[in-house]
């Protein structure tokens, strides 16, 4: 055998094996991408709104002085709790007390002037029976002793004032609560033709919460409920959830006790008030929170787990995989959150098989492994100092994820 026939033999023995496993390759193509699952059955959620609220005190009282005098002392510790009726500040007696003693004593001038007033009338009267004093001079005695007599009331009316203006010198609280930072200086002059402010008593135990709704939303409520997708609570049944700014911890929960009857011109939303237990004083008045409004129940929607939503130009979406084994596309309707989850009220049918996990590697119109989604167990709390991040929206998620 020549050497060139030798060579041909050898290259068709190579382009014979090549062919041999490029029909392999074709007679096994690589397995469907496994994806993790879930069964979607529709439900009912709760109705909720993430909304931004705004605390003040349950109640407040202006401290002030209601008489004139020197400031002599504040009888309180600044920022701490206080009780109804405790002094606060003491304001200089002195010039009261002198007060009462001249009206006292005017009382006592006009009683005393009164009482022969009425002896002079007495005897006027049996003068006048007898004839030897004149229907003049009776009338003249009656009428003095009836204006004594309205001198002692008028003494006593004194008296009483007097009395009063010297118990405002002791400057008590008028509720329970916490009393704020001294606002006048002890030796200062107060109550100098008007009340001067001394300090602030608030009681933040129960404490509000208020917050807005706007007029889009409630219309968009008041539809959903008319559609039945949506039952609304009573306003005197619905609840809010109270947490601090960064979201990370819930901090109380409350009743709404208020909504208000008309639309605020200048924000166009309608005003609404809680009122939060608040034992521990942790919330103060001024702070702003995050405030989730449980407003009623959410009717026949599918609560899917966060990572299966995607979104694109179109909007947000899930991928499932159908009865024939392969990837679909659904786009569907978010319609609120709840605990991490998103709530989707269009898009999905009961026994819809939900891709969660995988679903980067599942391709539209492709076959796909599914098998049960388990969930991934709950991280480790945070340290308090910590601050958990705030759930994105469903635009977060961008189609890069496919």
């Amino acid at each position: 055998m020549s050497v060139g026939h030798g060579r041909a033999l050898a290259c068709a023995l190579a382009l014979l094996v090549l062919a041999a496993c490029g029909d392999k390759s074709k007679q096994q193509p690589p397995p469907p991408p496994e994806v993790g699952v879930v069964k979607v059955e529709p439900q009912s959620a709760p109705f909720t709104k993430d909304l931004v609220g705004r605390l003040s005190a349950y109640r407040r009282a202006d401290v002030r002085a209601r008489v004139p005098g020197v400031l002599l002392k504040r009888a309180y510790e600044e920022g701490t709790n206080v009780r109804k009726g405790q002094v606060l500040f003491r304001i200089d007696p002195s010039q009261l007390k002198a007060t009462l003693d001249a009206a006292r004593a005017s009382l006592a001038q006009a009683a005393a002037t009164n009482t022969n007033d009425k002896a002079n009338a007495q005897r006027s009267q049996d003068l006048a029976k007898a004839g030897f004093i004149s229907k003049a001079g009776l009338d003249t005695a009656l009428s003095t002793e009836r204006s004594s007599a309205a001198l002692v009331q008028q003494g006593q009316a004194n008296v009483e004032t007097a009395s009063l203006n010297l118990g405002y010198a002791t400057v008590t609280s008028p509720i329970d609560g916490r009393a704020g930072q001294q606002q006048v200086t002890e030796g200062a002059l107060v109550g100098q033709g008007d009340a001067t402010l001394l300090t602030t008593v608030e009681q933040i135990d129960p404490i509000y919460v208020n917050f807005t709704i706007s007029v889009g939303d409630l219309n968009a409520m008041r539809a959903a409920q008319k559609q039945g997708s949506v039952t609304l609570s009573d306003p005197d049944k619905a609840s809010v959830e109270v947490m601090l700014p960064d979201g990370s911890t819930r901090v109380g929960t409350g009743t709404l006790d208020f909504a208000d009857a008309q639309v605020n011109p200048a924000t166009g939303a309608v005003n609404l008030r809680a009122q939060v237990p608040n034992p521990q004083q942790q919330l103060l008045p001024g702070m702003f929170v995050n405030v989730k409004a449980n407003l009623g129940t959410h009717n026949a929607v599918y609560v899917i787990p966060q990572p299966a939503v995607l979104a694109d130009t179109v909007g947000s979406y899930v991928m499932i995989v159908g009865t024939d084994g392969k990837v679909a596309r659904r786009n569907v309707t978010i319609s609120d959150m709840h605990d991490g989850a998103f709530i989707v009220s269009d898009g999905l049918k009961p026994g819809d098989a939900l891709i969660v996990s995988g679903v980067q590697k599942a391709r539209e119109g492709q076959p796909a492994k599914a098998v049960p989604w388990t969930p991934p167990a709950a991280p480790a709390a945070p340290p308090a100092s910590s601050a958990a991040p705030r759930v994105q929206a469903p635009a977060a998620q961008s189609a890069a994820a496919k």
